[in-house]
């Protein structure tokens, strides 16, 4: 039987290495579909107000798993907004007592809640400096946010103009670009042999900017970083089927009601959560390299932070259609789940 002619594979239990869940009555609506499926998660801190210091991580760790249902196993691995205030020895202190596992870096505007992010990259080294010597990874939203930078180009000039120099000067910093979008960001990690890794979302392994602007604009295919040209999308796919260590699931699962996202200045995100590995599942067996799903959803990931994948597993079956909702309702309104725009034959069998 050839790799796409598989119609069973059973994998250990995936991790989310990059996780939105909000907070409140979104964080209690969408927490179950992630904990569904995933064992653990990198939570991302850009609440308002962001999460900063290691009392916050613990007051925040505590409120989801209030939210988590009963009948569910799961692990938030919390992280720290990265300020030009951020105190090392806070940092140092969270990361030694097992309240965070890593720091996360945005460029001030880069994305979503994140107007308290870096500036000025000289006033955050010293706490860049402290996570080298103590291990502690830092996650990368990797966009320069110059206003004179094509928004389709923020990426590759940020590997250049910030990531270069600031590995040059924190070169036993252990970092993990998120969510790359480009053949750039592909190729400066497989280059790379030491410190880097890459997550990549399940978004940005099937549409375009194609998808987003073509026929109309479509709001729910619109994130940040912005989806690219098709060429940079198939390399994408080349590197997470690829088996390559240092690529590995991060979701990026962000979402927004509905309300939200359709007007005129809608927000970024789209929310893959219920469906990713039905999704994820479907890219890999296109591929002929449904095999490598598990390296890429359940052993990559960990492997790079440090710790044991999952002893539990789950079975990936291929079948009849799987009917995944629309939307999500929550007490602030609905949320658009992913459509990726093929039926997905994938069902999910937690073992």
């Amino acid at each position: 039987m050839t790799d796409k002619n598989m119609t069973s594979l059973t994998i250990r239990r995936p991790d989310d290495w990059h996780l939105h869940l909000r907070d409140g009555a979104m964080l209690q609506a969408v927490l179950p579909e992630t904990a569904r499926h995933f064992g653990r998660a990198i939570i991302m801190p850009n609440l308002v107000p962001p999460v900063v210091t290691a009392a916050q991580a613990v007051d925040y760790r505590e409120r989801i798993m209030a939210a988590l249902p009963g009948d569910m196993t799961f692990k938030p691995l919390m992280t720290l907004y990265l300020t030009e205030e951020t105190d090392p020895d806070d940092v140092a202190a969270a990361h030694a007592s097992g309240i965070a596992t890593a720091v996360k870096l945005y460029p001030a505007g880069a994305t979503t809640n994140s107007a308290s992010g870096v500036r000025d990259f000289e006033k955050v080294r010293p706490v860049l400096e402290r996570m080298a010597d103590i291990g502690m990874p830092l996650c990368i939203h990797g966009e320069v946010t110059d206003g004179d930078i094509d928004i389709f180009d923020r990426e590759a000039v940020f590997i250049d103009k910030v990531l270069r120099p600031l590995r040059k000067k924190v070169p036993d910093l252990r970092i993990i670009m998120e969510h790359v979008t480009t053949q750039d960001a592909v190729d400066y990690v497989r280059d790379t042999h030491k410190n880097l890794a890459a997550t990549i979302t399940t978004h940005h392994l099937i549409i375009n900017r194609n998808h987003i602007l073509v026929g109309g604009i479509k709001p729910h295919f619109y994130c940040l970083p912005v989806a690219k040209r098709e060429g940079h999308r198939i390399a994408l796919v080349q590197a997470a089927v690829s088996g390559d260590k240092r690529f590995f699931l991060g979701t990026d699962s962000a979402p927004h009601t509905d309300p939200l996202k359709l007007q005129a200045c809608g927000c970024a995100g789209i929310f893959t959560a219920p469906n990713t590995m039905s999704c994820l599942a479907e890219v890999f067996n296109a591929a002929g390299a449904l095999p490598k799903l598990e390296a890429f959803a359940s052993l990559n990931g960990p492997r790079f932070y440090g710790l044991a994948p999952n002893e539990a597993t789950i079975t990936l079956t291929k079948g009849d259609p799987v009917a995944y909702p629309t939307h999500i309702d929550t007490p602030d309104g609905p949320v658009t789940v992913f459509d990726p725009g093929f039926d997905l034959h994938w069902s999910v069998t937690s073992n």
